[in-house]
């Protein structure tokens, strides 16, 4: 017989079943309780920091003018494409279609989403066109979004390339006046609060955090038209010489301020792109150069001021040589006889210089020298300016004197050489050269304006048949100038390669324009390499256009020989008779072997 079974305990269950539904509810109003009153705040921050982000608001760069308002660097609208890589790498099947867009192996996306899995934010591609930007946005692919940013243009390219310099991804200056007046171009983000939904695009903004602040507009002394003459003039001189670079830089005496600035080879800062380091120097400012016979007007300055010299003093170069202690000897290109201190300039004869110097003291030479402005930065505030070399007084002796008095053993920047020579033709008075136009530019007596006068009345004298700078001539215009030929040093000694010089002023009654034009290794030491004859010509083309675009007035008005002024030389004004030149000018000059 089976025992019979206890009745069930209802009671009992129902209490248990209503307990344990209590304990639960409890549960429930204890983790209500804790998440919407005890850890409020922690749970709002997490939802916040999911949803709500603080994000800048970009803003562009200033514009930087010529001096006649044409822009030279303006800032273009571009997207910025980013994406969450944990919401990217959660989509897999998305992948291949995004590396297509992007114009990248799916594996190299891959592999950078998966470097960075453990944040939210990885740039995908930079400085997109907007339109290329949208298409890639309309794919609609989960934790890709854009944002908005700059990117610099440069309108005229490789001819102000060197003056300007170039900004990096982040649009800040990395060299040239970008780098040199980047505070003042870059402005100043903003910073706004918005809400992203989980595609991370923007679906409220919530409040500004920081106003954003423009970068101002920059107006320059730079002159583009006279920007693109110099580059167009010394490139096709050194294509003409096979030479390996160059520089030519042109001051207005006037205020200081630098027109011009060019260098070859040059770059495209539009592309960076496998840009050749070289190219980026701004060799008128950082690369120094032994001046050769464009130091001698300084001596004569030094000469004069001494009291010892007036420009007619007469001075015996015979025999064209000049042996000094241990065994240096100086050269001329030619005996030129007993010849007066002008003509030390005309013939740009060094054994003429070196006898001279060694009439002066060390001291002063050098004090003259480094109220010019040799030795130091010219304090045109360019970035990586060279202050060059000027030794000491105290270590010069005979050799050094007299190798200084025409230009080695010193070591310059077409910069400050531009400088020195606008210093003479401002009346003996130095002005900081300045990049920014109407700035405050005081200038500084040097050397009094009568000795100014006198070196500027014999730099004229370069400029004829009898001299070494007849190239430089200007149609119309009194120039005043000197050319200039060194030897590269190299190992101690001088090797057979050459730096082209010519320096001058134009009109050189009344000097409006200073020019300087360095010509590094013309003819690879096989062809011409004569300041005369290699930057000479490139003064006179440039300056020629130059003073016609400022309207400069005659000081000369000149017939010249058929063909126009390219193909001929000044004979003279009408009422005087004609001067021909002779078939082979002087163009030489004595170069240390």
């Amino acid at each position: 017989m089976t025992p019979r079974s206890k009745p069930a305990n209802l009671r009992f269950r129902l209490y248990t079943v209503l307990m344990v539904l209590g304990l639960a509810s409890t549960a429930l109003v204890v983790r209500a309780v804790d998440l919407q009153v005890v850890r409020k705040d922690f749970y709002q921050d997490e939802g916040d920091a999911r949803y709500l982000r603080d994000i800048p608001i970009q803003v562009s760069r200033g514009t930087i003018f010529d001096r006649n308002g044409e822009p030279l660097a303006v800032s273009t609208p571009v997207e910025s494409i980013w994406g969450n890589p944990q919401q990217l790498l959660a989509n897999p099947e998305q992948l291949p279609k995004l590396a297509a867009a992007l114009g990248v192996s799916n594996a190299e996306l891959t592999e950078r989403l998966v470097q960075r899995k453990d944040k939210e934010f990885l740039y995908l591609k930079r400085q997109l066109d907007p339109d290329a930007a949208r298409e890639l946005l309309d794919l609609e692919i989960p934790g890709i979004a854009s944002e908005r940013a700059f990117r610099r243009y440069y309108p005229s390219g490789e001819v102000l390339a060197h003056a300007l310099g170039i900004t990096n991804i982040d649009d800040r200056g990395q060299e040239g006046l970008e780098l040199a007046f980047d505070d003042w171009l870059a402005g100043k983000p903003g910073l706004k609060r918005v809400i992203r939904d989980r595609l991370g695009h923007v679906v409220e903004n919530v409040e500004m955090l920081r106003e954003a602040q423009p970068g101002r507009d920059l107006v320059t002394t730079l002159d583009r038209r006279i920007q693109y003459l110099a580059y167009r003039e010394l490139k096709a001189a050194i294509a003409e010489h096979d030479a390996s670079s160059g520089s030519m830089v042109i001051l207005d005496v006037s205020n200081g301020e630098v027109l011009a600035m060019v260098n070859q080879p040059s770059f495209n800062p539009n592309s960076r792109i496998s840009i050749n380091p070289a190219f980026r120097r701004n060799r008128a400012v950082t690369d120094v150069i032994e001046p050769g016979s464009t130091m001698k007007p300084f001596t004569i300055a030094a000469a004069l001021e001494s009291g010892q010299w007036k420009p007619t003093t007469a001075i015996d170069t015979t025999p064209g040589t000049l042996q000094l202690a241990g065994g240096y000897t100086i050269r001329d290109f030619r005996n030129y006889g007993v010849i007066n201190l002008t003509r030390v300039i005309t013939k740009s004869s060094n054994v003429g210089a070196a006898k001279i110097a060694s009439s002066l003291s060390s001291e002063h030479m050098y004090d003259v020298f480094h109220r010019f402005g040799f030795g130091e930065v010219s304090g045109c505030g360019f970035p990586g300016e060279s202050p060059g070399f000027l030794p000491i007084s105290k270590s010069w002796g005979p050799v050094e004197k007299a190798t200084i008095s025409y230009g080695y053993g010193l070591s310059v920047t077409p910069m400050q050489l531009a400088q020195a020579y606008a210093a003479l033709a401002n009346g003996g008075r130095l002005r900081k050269p300045g990049f920014v136009k109407g700035a405050l530019n005081p200038d500084v007596a040097v050397i009094d304006p009568q000795i100014a006068q006198s070196v500027r009345a014999m730099l004229e004298t370069v400029i004829s048949p009898e001299g070494s700078g007849l190239a430089a001539a200007v149609p119309n215009y009194r120039v005043a100038g000197k050319t200039g030929t060194s030897r590269r040093a190299a190992g101690g000694g001088y090797e057979l390669r050459y730096v082209s010089m010519f320096a001058g002023m134009v009109p050189a009654t009344n000097p409006r324009l200073v020019g300087v034009v360095v010509i590094n290794d013309p003819g690879q030491g096989k062809g011409a390499y004569y300041g005369g004859l290699v930057s000479a010509p490139v003064f006179s083309k440039v300056m020629s256009n130059a003073l016609r675009l400022l309207d400069v007035a005659p000081d000369n008005v000149q017939h010249w020989y058929a063909g126009g002024p390219d193909a001929g030389h000044p004979i003279g004004p009408a009422s005087a008779p004609p001067v021909y030149p002779p078939d082979q000018p002087n163009y030489q000059e004595a170069v240390p072997q």
